[in-house]
């Protein structure tokens, strides 16, 4: 009796087996492969110079601006810096304009004249520096996207410690594998129809924006990635799907 189960089995299993693979002849229609949808770019924030922190802007979950402050850090020492090295400046323009006004009477050298303006000079650099550095206790936004998470806390002291992971997500990226004979088939700027898993759905055009030259050996494999425009973050990092290209 268990002979004509096992039969249909054996019969089925090559048949299912055609559903896991590319179809050969069915590049009409295109073909589809697993994919990964992940952010354009993820980093992890952290402050260029030691300090303990004063203001977290954002929480996660935050979107953010690119250039937009995010996190500040104490900086009393800084800012007296700032304010004294610009006073700098306002005196040394000031002994400049003297200084030349007595050379033009007769009543100074050129000496005096060249050391009031390389004074100047030299506060002007003072005020950059101590800019600078004041600068550096303000954290920006190096892209637009949004706040992954945030490891740290006010009042913490943070030296290159991370303070906030974010991650850009338009436009996203499709990660693909790919079997190596169609490596002259997919194309850099063609345009695949990419289907985000449940509950999210839907189908979205992307470009090809590389196809690796090295390939996978052992597997006999290639990776792809795509581009996909998300202006509205519709879809979220970390989605499996499946990406359909005109040909194969």
């Amino acid at each position: 009796m268990n002979r004509p189960i096992t039969a249909i089995i054996a019969l089925c299993v090559p048949v299912v087996g055609l559903f896991l693979r590319p179809i050969p002849g069915y590049a009409q229609q295109g073909v589809e492969y697993e994919c990964l949808i992940e952010p354009a770019v993820e980093l992890a924030l952290s402050s260029p110079v030691p300090g303990i922190i004063q203001t977290i802007k954002v929480d996660r979950g935050s979107r953010v601006k690119r250039g937009q402050i995010l996190v500040r850090l104490q900086a009393a020492a800084e800012l007296a810096a700032v304010k004294l090295a610009q006073a700098k400046v306002d005196f040394g323009q000031r002994k400049v304009k003297r200084t030349q006004e007595l050379f033009r009477e007769n009543f100074t050298s050129e000496y005096s004249v060249d050391e009031a303006v390389t004074e100047a000079k030299l506060a002007a650099v003072e005020l950059e520096q101590a800019k600078t550095l004041l600068g550096q206790k303000t954290l920006r936004s190096p892209i637009t996207g949004l706040v992954v998470a945030r490891l740290a806390q006010v009042g913490e002291f943070v030296s290159a410690d991370e303070i906030l992971k974010i991650a850009q997500l338009d436009p996203l990226h499709v990660e693909v594998i790919v079997p190596v004979e169609h490596l002259n088939s997919i194309t850099t700027g063609m345009e695949a129809t990419v289907y985000p898993q449940d509950p999210v759905g839907g189908e979205y055009k992307a470009k090809v924006v590389t196809v690796d030259q090295v390939l996978d050996a052992a597997s006999g494999t290639f990776g792809v990635r795509l581009a996909l425009p998300n202006p509205k973050n519709k879809l979220p990092g970390g989605l499996r799907c499946m990406v359909k290209f005109p040909q194969a």
